[in-house]
């Protein structure tokens, strides 16, 4: 049982509480935010703020001056290190392997969306579907990515994450298998980024491609981008269950998505957009509405069966749930998992086929 499994496993927040060291965030900003209100909740207690040496300028960050790591190596010797922040970029990610050969460091997951955090009781509560889930993957490697992300969750232990990460080239190599004949439906399409790096695994081919994209200023490069493009549709508009008008918090780059507060965004299901157009390939990253876009297009892929590509990590629960969603909707799927480089477990994904 993958749940026994998770339970056995020590909890990254209990590690950090009776671990006999001082506890020194690595990171600023919303994740390091995210992690001091878990702390609150845990009772655990932050000593110091520490940043990369080329991001410490004398600020503060909560009450806390921010440091070097030799700063606060003159300070306390040893520490345990709590990683606040993400990156896919190789040179940080090898710092913080860097730091983490120095000192034991853990990543206390918080959620990219939402607020519930992952540990005993979330275990508890997902426990048939996290079993039911597990039994979908269609291979061994799934099914390893599908363990250790949850086992990563738990523990906030690095190496589990380097035991499973494959090159996105793998995914859509042994995977999805683009033809050069596809039509191409494109979920947070940003600045056309996603647009080119299908066209790499197309020779530059396709019948068409459909793209979305919420964010007015990102929508404005997308246009730019793909202007000189046939068959190309683009659309401002979030993808979502259904046609409605949502507030987006019209953050820059990628990271435009629904929220409280923010700028009112036309949004609408993928089914109305594509009117019985067959897709015959899905991307979303779709920033937290991943469950209500997969809603949105149920008659697609009922009728259509496209090959997907969707993020699994914008909440804990999408590991699972989107897996059985999609199963739900159309059982003939063969569902795939994949992590690629990126620390914490953000990037990875459901491949479908």
């Amino acid at each position: 049982m993958i749940t026994d499994y998770l339970k056995s496993l020590p909890d990254v927040w209990q590690s950090l509480k009776s671990g006999g060291k001082p506890v020194v965030l690595y990171g600023m900003g919303d994740g390091a935010d995210k992690v001091l209100s878990a702390f609150e909740k845990y009772g655990i207690k932050a000593s110091a703020v520490m940043a990369s040496d080329e991001f410490v300028r004398g600020q503060s960050f909560h009450g806390f001056r921010v440091k070097k790591l030799s700063e606060l190596e003159s300070e306390h010797g040893d520490f345990t290190v709590a990683l606040c922040f993400a990156s896919q970029l190789p040179d940080v990610m090898q710092t913080i392997k860097n730091v983490a050969d120095r000192h034991k460091t853990l990543v206390p997951s918080v959620p990219v969306f939402g607020d519930i955090l992952f540990d005993g009781e979330f275990i508890d509560s997902f426990s048939d579907e996290i079993e039911q889930a597990y039994n979908l993957l269609a291979d061994e490697q799934s099914r390893r990515v599908y363990k250790n992300v949850l086992a990563f969750y738990r523990t906030g232990e690095l190496n589990l994450l380097d035991e499973i990460t494959t090159d996105k080239s793998e995914a859509f190599n042994n995977i999805l298998k683009l033809g050069k004949n596809e039509v191409y439906v494109d979920l947070g399409a940003y600045n056309g980024d996603t647009i080119d790096e299908f066209l790499s695994f197309t020779d530059g081919s396709y019948r068409k491609i459909v793209a979305f994209e919420p964010n007015g200023k990102n929508f404005e490069k997308l246009k730019a981008h793909c202007a000189d493009m046939e068959n190309v549709e683009l659309w401002q508009l979030g993808a979502y269950s259904r046609n409605t008008v949502l507030t987006f918090n019209n953050k820059a780059g990628r990271n435009s998505a629904i929220a409280e507060s923010g700028v009112q965004t036309q949004v609408a299901a993928v089914d109305t957009i594509l009117c019985g157009t067959a897709a015959g390939y899905i991307k979303a990253d779709v920033e937290g509405a991943d469950y209500h876009t997969l809603l949105g297009m149920k008659n697609t892929l009922k009728s259509f069966k496209p090959k997907l590509n969707f993020s699994a990590y914008h909440r804990f629960e999408d590991i699972f749930k989107l897996p059985l969603l999609i199963n739900e909707l159309n059982p003939e799927y063969k569902i795939y998992l994949r992590h690629h480089p990126y620390i914490p477990a953000w990037d990875t994904n459901i491949y479908c086929i």
